[in-house]
């Protein structure tokens, strides 16, 4: 027993609602990291201001 079917549209139009944080976030650029020789300069003047503040704090009287 045939049963007729209608023929199915080739392209539906059917969008999903879009996301509003998408948009922006595919806009949005990363800055300009800190390259690694400024960091461990920085790094390198933070421990050796730490042990002139400790030295400085408690000297070491010992003979």
């Amino acid at each position: 027993m045939p049963q007729f079917t209608s023929p199915r549209p080739l392209k539906l139009n059917v969008r999903k609602p879009r996301n509003p944080f998408v948009a922006p976030a595919l806009k949005r650029q990363a800055g300009r990291h800190q390259s690694p020789q400024d960091a461990h300069a920085q790094r390198q003047q933070a421990r050796l201001e730490l042990r002139r503040q400790l030295r400085d704090r408690f000297p070491d009287d010992s003979p």
